[in-house]
């Protein structure tokens, strides 16, 4: 690992005083239930203080390892004092103002760095807003615009978000979509590039999602491809070499808006600024969101200026969007990159994963393969002898990590990928430790 100056303010150590869920955690989940929306679910019930680095401690003391970053959220680890000190000091000056009202540096500032790290040497332009769904909605509006077309594509096992035209966007009907619609109409879901399932490569597998949308809806309506470069909720699927270069080629050739949503794998978290360079591929438009401001919430929308300026003044924008506060974060998020070397960390943690995963499909009958790309891991389990999903085999292996202090997340469109989102300032001996809690947790459903 290399030398960090980072300060962290607790022992990077697994350490459990009670059990998990503790006492402290059980009252406040009793409260939680007269208080909260059951609709707003947990996936652990478990009552979080504070943290550092790849540590969260809940309210019991007890010091769990974070494989799952808030979903991707904290790629430079919890409470780093650079930002938190960048997001204080803003406080105290100015906290709203509205950027389309009276506007302030800091949105043109971040813009600018977002300008330098998306792929390609073309003249861009960005928006920014407040979640990874607005930013896909905003990203529908500009290609819709640019292009004068109605169809928005998007490709299986995909996640866009949760609002009503980004969940037409989402694949998975439970428990995302059931029962909030009806949703907004031309919204298509296509065939992907997914090896362990389809075996087929990349230029092979976008030949069948090309022929779909041909046959189904017509190249001449679509206005945008959607795609997440790695598939972050659809189990960190990572689709073939040669796919994407194959689809852009393909929306290039027709006039379509190819959108590389990274909200999930952008920001650094795959060893790269953006996942999709890993496909040597530059996209017209990129949204980012989740580790783009170290926990604080902000996203944007960053794109080939033709297209981002299609739209007339007033037709974008947002109330909240850009804040001074999340804008001083995402820059002291880019500086702690940079400094840090975080992208060459993110490479680090893939390594370390392969060395101590990356044999599980060969060691346990349950794991149908692994796949890791930087700091994000997905093990897919399945029926032993098939390559049929495993959903009660991943919830144990869940309960069984969580009680131990790991927390880790599930994923895939059948709920049966176990998904690692570690921080890139994880060390290779919490890595060990947790892995060696997972190990164990499937060694008992094997058994």
């Amino acid at each position: 690992m290399a030398c960090m100056t980072i300060d962290y303010s607790v022992p990077q150590e697994r350490q459990l005083v009670t059990a998990i869920p503790g006492p402290r955690s059980l009252a406040l989940t009793e409260r939680r239930r007269r208080a909260v929306s059951r609709g707003a679910g947990n996936l652990a019930p478990v009552w979080m203080d504070h943290g550092s680095g790849g540590i969260l401690v809940d309210v019991d003391g007890n010091h769990i390892i974070d494989l799952g970053t808030g979903i991707g959220v904290t790629t430079i680890g919890h409470a780093n004092p650079d930002v938190a000190a960048a997001a204080a000091e803003q406080a105290t000056k100015l906290t709203h103002t509205l950027f389309t009202v009276t506007p302030y540096e800091n949105y043109l500032r971040v813009a600018e760095k977002l300008s330098e790290i998306t792929p390609g040497d073309f003249e861009k332009r960005s928006i920014l807003l407040n979640s990874g769904a607005e930013a896909v909605e905003n990203a529908v509006k500009i290609a819709k615009k640019y292009t004068g077309r109605r169809a928005i594509v998007a490709l299986d096992h995909a996640f866009h978000g949760r609002t009503n035209l980004t969940m037409a966007m989402t694949y998975r009907s439970a428990p995302e979509r059931l029962g909030f619609g009806p949703f907004p109409g031309e919204i298509y879901s296509v065939p992907l590039s997914y090896p362990f399932r389809d075996g087929l490569d990349g230029p092979a597998a976008a030949e069948v999602t090309i022929d779909y949308i041909e046959r189904h809806i017509g190249a001449s309506e679509v206005a945008a491809f959607f795609a997440e470069p790695v598939l972050g909720d659809g189990g960190i699927v990572i689709p073939a070499p040669g796919y994407f270069a194959r689809i852009s080629e393909w929306c290039t050739e027709n006039g379509i808006v190819f959108v590389a949503d990274e909200i999930q794998a952008g920001i650094g978290r795959t060893g790269a600024w953006y996942s999709i360079e890993h496909h040597g591929v530059v996209p017209d438009l990129i949204t980012s969101a989740k580790g783009i401001a170290g926990g604080f919430p902000l996203s944007a929308v960053t794109g080939r200026a033709e297209i981002m300026d299609a739209v007339q003044p007033g037709g974008i924008g947002g109330t909240f969007g850009g804040n001074p506060v999340s804008t001083a974060a995402a820059l002291a998020t880019f500086e702690v990159i940079e400094r840090e070397d975080l992208l060459g960390e993110a490479r680090r943690v893939e390594a370390t994963l392969r060395s101590l995963i990356g044999d599980w499909a060969e060691r346990f009958d349950i794991v149908g393969e692994v796949r890791i790309i930087g700091a994000m891991a997905g093990v897919e389990l399945v029926v032993p002898g098939t390559k049929q999903p495993h959903p009660t085999a991943l919830q144990t292996v869940i309960d069984a990590a969580i009680a131990q202090g790991v927390l880790v997340l599930d994923a895939g469109s059948w709920d049966s990928v176990l998904r690692l989102l570690p921080s890139a300032v994880m060390s290779d001996e919490l890595l060990r430790d947790a892995v060696s809690v997972l190990e164990d947790a499937l060694r008992q459903v094997a058994s």
